[in-house]
């Protein structure tokens, strides 16, 4: 079931408990009014649960938010060099951009490839 699926449900089962609740509350039956109440409240734990899971950025292709981005900055990359531009000098002004991104000085990717960005041709993983 989709995340706007689950919120729907979760919905339509608190707009129900809530009006389960008043009218045993207006009956004096309070086991009545305390079921609906907890099962409202299991409603609303399963749309906290669904939420954490699926997170705000679950549309797309279904990859992390952080791999669709990932995705967006090459094409965009594949599109500037496609235009002209000299491949190394994007994938340098990339890597820069990052950099600043991050607020350090530090090197982008120090010590896990060297300190720089593997070239995919090279064959280096």
């Amino acid at each position: 079931m989709s995340p706007r699926g689950v919120r729907r449900v979760v919905i339509a089962v608190c707009g129900l408990g809530v009006a389960g609740m008043i009218v045993s509350s207006v009956a004096d039956d309070n086991g009545a009014a305390l079921t609906f109440g907890l099962v409202t409240a299991a409603a609303v734990a399963c749309l906290m649960v669904a939420t954490a899971v699926g997170g705000p950025g679950s549309g797309g292709r279904g990859l992390p938010p952080d791999e669709l981005q990932a995705e967006r900055v090459e094409g965009l990359v594949r599109q500037v060099v496609a235009a002209g531009a000299d491949e190394p000098l994007v994938r340098t002004l990339v890597r820069e951009a990052v950099r600043l991104g991050r607020g350090g000085n530090e090197e982008v990717g120090a010590g896990v490839h060297g300190g720089r960005t593997p070239d995919p041709d090279e064959g280096e993983i």
